[in-house]
């Protein structure tokens, strides 16, 4: 039974060839079906994000040239092109790919937590198309446990190591929870989408979005259940926000001391938090000379990112061993099967000789011959037959000195006595 993981990722393909290998939701469902009749697999779990398109599959044989042109097939394109940009593990390595996926040790962002809910989902998937059999279906379970384990054993995940992370966990140790916050976000880029995405995830529900183009901050507000305000409102929408962060390419701040000191009076000086990711600066500096004004800019939060990313980095190193040992937890359970297989092999080998030789000694009966003759010679028979493949390998364990195999064929057997006794 051979395990196989193959695919492309961040660090292998361009962004133009993971779009044209990865699977669209409608398709996943036909496209495991096809991958387990068309290359004659047992399981097939196919995991898609926009990092990454890895294919896991097993069965008695299969080459990876086959699965790359069937991938290739499948979307329509070169299998050329896959070949130079794709990794193949098999075996151990297979399993420890799928685990350190899992604890995101293969992310691009070290440690990040979404990729464990998309192998979930892939599992899935797969589980609903009928493409995992047992040794798959504890596979990904065994992975599960094992991402589950190095979140609560390291702190792989507990530290911000990106600056739109570290300003919510900033508000977050400013504020405590942030549920009752109310969050006023200037600018509509693709770093207040990520700040508003953190800010949603710790119950934040409102939101406003300023920004100088008002259709383009409905576009992030719609995702978000925010409202939105032109800049030229910032000043009066100041005094209701407890949070604010801004990150817009104006080249002169838009939020002023003044400004802020009079937002603060309205609030009756209750504390306000701000952070500022905009080079050149959106928040002037002398808010942070305002008792109840907190001012974080993006150099300060890089420095936290920094060294976060580092003890990242340390945590990985202890996770790396959790993985290696649940690896071989898991391959000493799969060489278990082997076992189980052996016996189930034995027992059937062992029924058609008794039952070969119960026919005739029942035929023997019906002729009239003495059933302790019969009896007698039934049971010599199926002895010497048992007795024959052990006694074999017993002898030319003996001729060739091997008293490291004669002990164990002892041990298993249970053979008691004095070896030279015979």
């Amino acid at each position: 039974m051979t395990i196989l993981a193959l695919g492309i990722n961040h660090k292998t393909a361009s962004v133009d060839l993971r779009e044209r290998v990865a699977f669209s939701p409608d398709r996943l469902a036909s496209a495991l079906q096809e991958m387990v009749q068309k290359i004659a697999v047992e399981s097939a779990v196919i995991l898609s994000t926009c990092n990454r398109t890895e294919l896991y599959c097993n069965g008695t044989s299969h080459q990876s040239e086959t699965i790359v042109d069937w991938l290739a097939d499948f979307h329509g394109i070169s299998s050329h092109d896959i070949h130079s940009h794709c990794y193949t593990y098999r075996e151990t390595e297979a399993v420890r790919h799928l685990i350190r996926v899992a604890c995101g040790l293969d992310s691009l962002v070290l440690g990040e937590p979404q990729i464990l809910g998309q192998i979930k989902q892939a599992y899935q998937q797969a589980q609903a198309a009928g493409t995992l059999n047992h040794t798959f279906d504890r596979l990904f379970q065994h992975a599960f446990s094992v991402a589950k384990q190095v979140r609560s054993e390291t702190e792989i995940g507990s530290s911000a190591v990106s600056v739109a992370f570290a300003a919510v966990n900033l508000a977050k140790h400013i504020f405590g929870a942030l549920e009752k916050s109310q969050v006023l976000l200037i600018g509509a880029g693709e770093t207040i989408e990520l700040v508003a995405t953190h800010l949603k995830q710790q119950g934040v529900t409102e939101m406003t979005v300023a920004n100088r183009t008002l259709a383009r901050a409905q576009v992030v507000a719609e995702a978000f259940s925010a409202k939105t305000i032109p800049l030229a409102q910032v000043p009066e929408q100041l005094a209701n926000a407890d949070i604010v962060i801004s990150s817009t390419a104006s080249t002169l701040p838009i939020v002023g001391k003044g400004m802020v000191e009079a937002a603060l009076k309205r609030r009756r000086h209750r504390p306000m938090f701000f952070v500022d990711l905009a080079v050149p600066r959106d928040i002037e500096s002398q808010v942070d000379e305002l008792a109840d004004a907190y001012l974080y800019t993006v150099d300060d939060l890089q420095a936290i990112v920094t060294k976060n990313i580092e003890s990242r980095r340390l945590a990985a190193t202890q996770a790396e061993v959790i993985v290696g040992e649940r690896v071989e937890e898991f391959y000493q359970w799969l060489k278990s099967l082997d076992g189980v297989a052996m016996v189930k092999n034995y027992r059937q080998q062992v029924e058609v000789q008794k039952d070969e030789l119960l026919q005739k000694a029942r035929a023997q009966l019906v002729s009239g011959q003495d059933p302790e003759k019969v009896l007698t010679e039934f049971a010599n028979r199926f002895s010497n037959k048992l007795m024959h493949g052990p006694t074999r390998a017993i002898q030319q364990a003996a001729r060739e000195g091997e008293l490291e195999l004669l002990a164990e064929v002892m041990q298993i057997l249970e053979i008691s006595g004095d070896r030279d006794s015979s």
